[in-house]
């Protein structure tokens, strides 16, 4: 390897179902990927996103989050779900317990061992019922029962990060916020928005270039054309109607 040369490691889901939904399963390989850095001009990113957000408005005017919930605690519980699991696994899983568990009380007295029986299709489980546990039961000691509607609230939760709070604050509560999952990170890259791939620095740099009156929706619409067009391995490129603003577009050395 030349001095000074670049390498990426890249994980990657071989599952269809997985590259759609942006989840990764147990067939995850590690793959050395060589890739060029495309060079982000924050003015030009900024322009871009404005050019962009009409198109993507027209072509997905029904955007939303694809996890089921009626309330901001079954939001916390899928989104902690989620992790590393299909949304469509999710939906199935918490269309049972949801009528089992109506209140962050009841899970907090759940049994441990039998949340985590109920959950473990959605993998890492274990872990899974201890957060919600957790979660939950702070929620009831601290919060009153209620899911706090605040990020430092949020961030207070076992299990809880940016990007789960930001998910919970922008669709349980309507309060502006940037979900950087796999697809948001992946099409910020080939569009030139963010040189970063850590969700928290993406976070800060889609702040400063996408009006915040619009982070949320952004969020869903970035989703869904990665889950439609821009896939993670191969592009559909020739049917992307934003390729021509994307620096990536028919150039497989910066997908």
């Amino acid at each position: 390897m030349a001095f000074g040369q670049t390498i990426t490691f890249e994980i990657f889901s071989p599952s269809p179902q997985n590259d759609r939904d942006g989840r990764f399963d147990s067939g995850v390989e590690l793959k050395l990927a060589k890739r060029k850095k495309i060079k982000v001009d924050k003015d030009e990113a900024k322009q871009r996103v404005k050019k962009i957000w009409p198109i993507l408005k027209k072509e997905y005017p029904d955007a939303k989050i694809a996890l089921r919930f009626i309330n901001p605690l079954e939001l916390l519980v899928s989104t902690i779900l989620s992790a590393q699991c299909t949304d469509v696994r999710v939906n199935m899983v918490t269309k049972d317990l949801f009528k089992k568990y109506k209140s962050a009380g009841d899970w907090a007295k759940a049994d441990l061992k039998q949340i985590e029986s109920e959950i473990r299709s959605t993998g890492f489980f274990r872990n899974k019922a201890l957060n919600i546990k957790g979660a939950c039961t702070k929620i009831v000691e601290q919060y009153d029962g209620k899911v706090p509607g605040t990020m430092a609230e949020l961030l207070t939760l076992p299990g809880v990060g940016r990007k789960t709070a930001n998910c919970v604050l922008g669709d349980a509560f309507g309060i502006p916020g940037i979900t950087c999952d796999t697809h948001v990170i992946r099409l910020s890259r080939r569009l030139g928005l963010s040189e970063n791939s850590d969700p928290v620095k993406l976070e800060f740099d889609l702040a400063e270039i996408v009006p915040k009156k619009n982070w949320t929706a952004f969020s869903h619409l970035i989703i869904t054309h990665g889950r439609n067009v821009c896939m993670a391995r191969k592009p559909n490129c020739p049917d992307c109607l934003i390729a021509k603003y994307c620096p990536s577009a028919n150039n497989p050395a910066l997908w």
